[in-house]
């Protein structure tokens, strides 16, 4: 298993990786998932991403964390909505902000257990790391096989 520092490290390549592929899409709104354009899936992320920031950060500073309450649905549904009048380029400042604020908090050794989302089981800040990594990941793989789909692909 890696360290936490290796994870962390991990977690900040990939965060870097989708953001260099968001900033050389030429169609944000490019289909990645039925009902679901690039720049939704970058939403998606940059809002979980706050949730995971929000909650080390209020755990770090020995604060009672707020963790996401809803459906995992509505909370997309919302996170949609608070997106549509924000650029990618807004949408990329939130993750890396949010980024920031992981890296600053995530490898103290007091922080303990992660809330993810009421109802849902928490996670060991290595876990929480390994998780958003792997999902992270995945939607860059999705991005970049709806890029190779497309008919004004540059990857063809």
């Amino acid at each position: 298993m890696p360290s936490r520092t290796e994870l962390l490290k991990q977690l900040n390549e990939t965060v870097a990786q989708l953001t260099r592929l968001m900033r050389s899409i030429p169609d944000p709104f490019l289909e990645v998932y039925l009902g679901w354009s690039a720049k939704d899936v970058l939403a998606h992320i940059a809002y979980w991403h706050q949730s995971f920031a929000r909650n080390t950060s209020d755990l770090a500073s020995g604060m009672k964390p707020r963790p996401l309450r809803g459906t995992f649905h509505a909370l997309n549904e919302r996170c949609f909505a608070e997106a549509r009048t924000k650029s990618v380029e807004d949408l990329l400042a939130e993750l890396e902000t949010a980024q920031a604020a992981i890296t600053g908090c995530i490898l103290q050794e007091s922080l303990g257990i992660i809330p993810y989302k009421v109802g849902s089981r928490d996670y060991s800040p290595d876990e929480h790391l390994t998780i958003v990594r792997d999902h992270i990941t995945q939607h860059i793989r999705d991005i970049e096989k709806a890029l190779t789909r497309s008919p004004k692909s540059p990857y063809l």
